[in-house]
């Protein structure tokens, strides 16, 4: 089954990318794999899956020591707390759910003691909810300029979550937005940055996203099906 729902998100990748005139090497597809078991992960890397997202620490630690053989590219994609970050500070590719500068502080205590660079996204609430994560639009500037100094955290883009609608089309003013956001950042040059990732989309909502420039998709249920309660 995961082998078959892969191929079938793989081409909806490939006729998004057709319809906004992008090249299907520009999208990484990230499996979220958060309640489902090593074995699920390890079918979908049989079947060409590099990157695993998961979104709790204590699940994301357990399944890396199962699948520490595997090669791997595990992404924390949930909520980062400050306590939190020392457990995948050693192994994780890339954290895309930053939101404020004391977990950037704290990454960056952590990965210096191990002389390690850690990869980060900033997410943004783009929809304005206040149940959602992510800092407001406006202070992205000024979050910016505070991890420019770190030498061990590095910015590699953005993140969000959009709302969670019906009709794919009334999520697409959220990755609008972050699509304009970036492109903000990349106007005022800022040497320190880079933001050639967005992080936007997922399983109800992931072409709509690609079609608004995301670079990563975070697609879970409908790889590995419904998930066990």
């Amino acid at each position: 089954m995961i082998k078959e729902n892969l191929q079938d998100i793989r081409n909806k990748i490939s006729e998004a990318c057709q319809r906004s005139g992008r090249d299907v090497s520009e999208i990484t597809l990230i499996a979220v794999s958060k309640t489902f078991s090593p074995e699920k992960i390890r079918e979908a890397h049989n079947a060409g899956i590099l990157d695993i997202g998961e979104s709790y620490v204590q699940e994301m630690t357990g399944k890396f020591n199962e699948l520490k053989n595997e090669t791997i590219r595990w992404h924390f994609v949930g909520p980062l707390q400050r306590n939190k970050v020392k457990y995948i500070v050693d192994f994780v590719h890339l954290i895309h759910s930053v939101e404020n500068l004391r977990v950037c502080q704290e990454i960056e205590k952590r990965a210096s003691r191990i002389d390690r660079d850690i990869d980060i996204l900033v997410e943004v609430n783009t929809s304005g909810e206040p149940q959602k994560h992510g800092i407001s639009p406006d202070e992205l500037p000024k979050l910016f300029d505070e991890i420019g100094v770190f030498d061990h955290v590095h910015v590699r883009g953005l993140m969000t979550m959009a709302p969670f609608v019906d009709d794919p089309e009334d999520a697409r003013p959220s990755f609008k937005l972050l699509k304009d956001l970036r492109k903000r950042l990349l106007d005022d040059g800022l040497p320190e940055i880079q933001v050639q990732h967005l992080s936007m989309g997922m399983s109800n909502d992931f072409e709509v996203a690609i079609e608004e420039g995301a670079t990563m998709v975070r697609i879970g249920s409908s790889i590995f099906g419904e998930r066990p309660h």
